[in-house]
C-alpha cells in the first residue's frame, strides 16, 4: 500500500467506526443514526449536504438531511424526474458526478433547481425493494473525481440505513403485533369472563392453567379451585375415557369438535357439557390447549323427551302426520309406520305431498271442504271421509286436524290423526241394511199372510190356504236365520287365513249337487294360488250356488264355478245358465244405495257382499244370459305368509 493510500484509510477510520456505532446501537432512534451517518460522510467525502431520501409513486421525499441547503431539507419533495437521485436508483452500484453541470446524467430541471456541483449517491434496498437513497453532495464541482473508497463508503451507509429501516420496520410490526395481542388478550378475558360457556385452557399434563367465571354457573366451583387440577377429575368414570382420549388427539396437534362429556357437579348431580377444544404450538410443538365447554344438559334431556315422543309417534298403532302450515300447500313433512299400513303410502312417498292423494271419485266434496274450512280457520276439525288406499281400495277414515303454534302464537304446522273406521262403519251400514230389509220384507210377507188369512173359514176353490199362509213364513224364517248369520259373521273377528280353492270348491258343490241332482254343478280350478280370507269364504260361495240353483225354474239347472288367477288376485266365479238375477237387485247389492223403489229382497248376496270386502276384496254381479257372480279376494303363494298378504276391509259394497 502507498502512503497516500494509508493516510487515506487512516482519515476513514473514524467516519466507518462513527457510522458503525450509530447503527449498531438497537436502541437508538433511526433518525439519530441516520443523521450521525450523515455526518460522518461530510466530513468523510468533504461535502457540505447529506440526506436520505423515499421515492414513492414518481417523487423523492427528503425524510433526513444535514446541512445547509433550501431545497433539501426533511419534509420537502420534488417530482424523481428533477432529483438528482433519479440516476441513482435505476443503476446497480453507485452514482458519482464530479461535475453535474457537464453530466449527462443529471437533468437539467434537477441542476436547475438544486444547484449542486458533485454529487454521490447510492440506492437504498429495504426487504428487497428500493426505498430511496443515500446521497452526499456540494454547490461546488470537484477537482478530482470521487475514489473507489468513497463510493464503497456510501454503499456503506446505504447498506446500514437500509438495514435499520428494515430493523425499524419490523419493530414496528412486533409493537404493532404485541399490541394486537395485548388488546386480543384483553378482550379474550373480557369475552371469558362474561361469557355464558366455559372457556378453559390446560397445560400439556392436563392440568387447568385458566378456566372462566361461567364453570361456577355450570359446575358450582370457583374458577380458582379448579386451576392446577387434572381435569379428569371432575369427570364421571363413564366420561374419562373419551376424555382421555381426545386429550390425546389434542397433544397431537388436532383439534376436536363437539364431543359431548359428563361432568360431576358440585352438588352431586351430572352436568353434560360440549367441548370444543384447540391445541397451542410454538414451533410446531404443542405447549397448552384452550377450548371452550357449553352445558347442553337441559337440550339432551329435551332430545331424549324428544325422541321418546317421536319413537311413540313413530310406533303408534294409529296413523300419525306433520303438514307444514307455512306452505299454501301443506305439505306432509312426517309420517309413522301406521300411515303406511293404513293407506299403503310409505312415510318416504308421502313425504311432500298433501293427504289430498286420498281422495277418490267416491270422496264427498262436503267432507273435504269441512277439513279444508278448518285449516284455513287454523281450528281443530275431525271428520269421517271417504278415502282410498295405494292401491286403489277405499275405506273410511275418520281425520282430526289441530293448528301447532311457535312460541308467537303462529300456527307453524298440522297434526294429524287418521283412524280407518271401516269396520265400524260396515257395521253400522249392516245394522241399516238389515232394519231396512227386515222392515221391507216382513211388511210384504205380512200383507200375503194377512190376505189368505181371511179365506181361512171360507178358502175359495183349489187354493190352498194353509200352504199360501205357509210360504211366507217360511220366507220370513230363512230371512230371519240369514240376518242372525249376517250378523253373527259381523261380530266374529276377522281372522284372514290360508283357503286352498282346489279343496274348498269342490268340498262346498258336493253337497249342493247331491241336495239337486237333476241339477249340475262344476268345479274348475285355474290356480295354484291359495286365497288370503275368513273360512266365511265357503258361505259365501255355496249362498251363490244355491241361489243359482233354488232361483231357475227348471231343474236341469247348470252352475259353473271357477277359480283363476288375476294379478294380485284369485277370482272365484259362479256362472248358472238361468234366468238371471233381476237388475235392481244387483244394482242393489253392488252400490249399496237402497232407495225407496229400489230395495233388496234377501240377505244372502249381502252376506256375500259382506265377505268378500271383509278381506279387501271384491263382489260382482252381472248378466250374460244368466248369472255371473265374481268374487276377488287376495292371491297368496306358498313362500308368503298370512300377515304380509291380509288386507284390511274395504268399504261395505262398492
Amino acid at each position: 500500500m502507498s502512503p497516500s493510500s494509508t493516510s487515506e484509510a487512516n482519515s476513514s477510520a473514524p467516519a466507518r467506526e462513527r457510522v458503525y456505532e450509530a447503527f449498531a446501537d438497537r436502541g437508538r432512534p433511526l433518525s439519530d443514526a441516520v443523521r450521525t451517518a450523515l455526518s460522518a460522510g461530510c466530513e468523510r467525502l468533504d461535502l457540505s449536504v447529506g440526506f436520505l431520501t423515499g421515492i414513492d409513486d414518481g417523487r423523492q421525499y427528503i425524510e433526513e438531511a444535514v446541512g445547509d441547503h433550501p431545497e433539501i431539507r426533511p419534509g420537502t419533495e420534488c417530482p424523481l424526474s428533477e432529483a438528482y437521485c433519479r440516476r441513482t436508483v435505476e443503476i446497480d452500484g453507485q452514482l458519482s458526478i464530479q461535475d453535474a453541470a457537464a453530466a449527462p446524467e443529471i437533468a437539467d430541471a434537477a441542476y436547475d433547481r438544486f444547484g449542486l456541483g458533485s454529487y454521490v449517491g447510492s440506492k437504498v434496498v429495504a426487504d428487497d425493494e428500493v426505498y430511496g437513497t443515500v446521497c452526499f453532495a456540494d454547490e461546488k464541482q470537484r477537482d478530482e473525481p470521487f475514489t473507489e473508497a468513497d463510493e464503497l463508503f456510501v454503499e456503506l451507509v446505504a447498506r446500514l440505513v437500509g438495514r435499520g429501516i428494515e430493523q425499524r420496520a419490523y419493530e414496528r410490526e412486533r409493537t404493532e403485533r404485541t399490541a394486537q395481542l395485548s388488546a386480543e388478550k384483553r378482550r379474550f378475558e373480557g369475552i371469558a369472563e362474561n361469557s355464558f360457556d366455559v372457556i378453559f385452557r390446560v397445560d400439556t399434563e392436563s392440568r387447568f392453567t385458566y378456566v372462566s367465571k361461567a364453570v361456577q354457573r355450570v359446575l358450582g366451583y370457583d374458577p380458582d379451585t379448579l386451576v392446577g387440577d387434572i381435569f379428569s377429575a371432575y369427570l364421571t368414570p363413564a366420561a374419562t375415557a373419551d376424555a382421555l382420549e381426545s386429550f390425546d388427539t389434542l397433544l397431537a396437534g388436532e383439534s376436536i369438535q363437539g364431543i359431548e362429556l359428563t361432568f360431576e357437579h358440585r352438588d352431586g348431580s351430572e352436568v353434560v357439557v360440549e367441548v370444543n377444544a384447540t391445541p397451542i404450538s410454538d414451533d410446531g410443538t404443542v405447549t397448552a390447549i384452550q377450548g371452550v365447554g357449553r352445558d347442553i344438559t337441559e337440550r339432551r334431556e329435551r332430545e331424549r323427551q324428544l325422541r321418546i315422543r317421536t319413537r311413540a309417534m313413530d310406533e303408534a298403532e294409529v296413523p300419525i302426520t306433520i303438514a307444514d302450515a307455512s306452505d299454501p300447500n301443506t305439505p306432509i313433512t312426517y309420517a309413522n309406520d301406521a300411515f303406511e299400513t293404513v293407506t299403503g303410502y310409505s312415510p318416504a312417498e308421502i313425504t311432500g305431498r298433501n293427504c289430498r292423494i286420498l281422495q277418490g271419485p267416491e270422496t264427498d266434496p262436503d267432507d273435504v271442504a269441512r277439513l279444508a274450512a278448518g285449516i284455513a280457520e287454523q281450528r281443530a276439525v275431525t271428520t269421517e271421509i271417504l278415502n282410498y288406499r295405494q292401491d286403489g281400495s277405499p275405506f273410511w277414515n275418520r281425520v282430526t286436524i289441530t293448528p301447532i303454534e311457535n312460541d308467537d302464537g303462529e300456527v307453524t304446522h298440522y297434526l294429524g290423526f287418521q283412524q280407518d273406521v271401516t269396520d265400524s262403519k260396515r257395521s253400522e251400514r249392516l245394522i241399516g241394511l238389515l232394519n231396512r230389509v227386515l222392515r221391507h220384507n216382513l211388511r210384504n210377507e205380512l200383507t200375503v199372510i194377512q190376505g189368505y188369512a181371511e179365506f181361512i173359514d171360507d178358502p175359495p176353490p183349489d187354493t190352498d190356504v194353509a200352504a199360501s199362509i205357509r210360504r211366507p213364513v217360511d220366507r220370513l224364517l230363512d230371512l230371519s236365520e240369514t240376518a242372525r248369520e249376517l250378523e253373527s259373521y259381523a261380530r266374529r273377528d276377522r281372522r284372514p287365513t290360508r283357503l286352498d280353492p282346489g279343496l274348498f270348491l269342490p268340498a262346498t258343490a258336493a253337497p249342493l249337487q247331491e241336495a239337486h241332482p237333476a241339477a249340475t254343478v262344476d268345479v274348475t280350478v285355474r290356480t295354484d294360488r291359495d286365497i288370503c280370507a275368513g273360512e266365511e269364504l265357503e258361505r259365501a260361495v255355496e249362498e251363490l250356488v244355491t241361489n243359482a240353483l233354488e232361483h231357475d225354474p227348471k231343474p236341469e239347472t247348470t252352475v259353473e264355478i271357477t277359480a283363476r288367477d288375476a294379478g294380485e288376485w284369485v277370482e272365484i266365479e259362479v256362472r248358472d245358465d238361468g234366468p238371471g238375477i233381476p237388475p235392481m237387485e244387483a244394482r242393489v247389492v253392488e252400490t249399496g244405495e237402497e232407495t225407496e223403489l229400489q230395495h233388496g229382497k234377501g240377505l244372502g248376496l249381502w252376506l256375500v257382499n259382506w265377505t268378500a270386502t271383509r278381506y279387501g276384496g271384491s263382489f260382482q254381479i252381472t248378466d250374460e244370459g244368466g248369472t255371473v257372480a265374481t268374487l276377488r279376494l287376495p292371491a297368496i303363494t306358498d313362500d308368503q305368509t298370512v300377515e304380509a298378504v291380509a288386507r284390511r276391509p274395504t268399504v261395505l259394497f262398492r
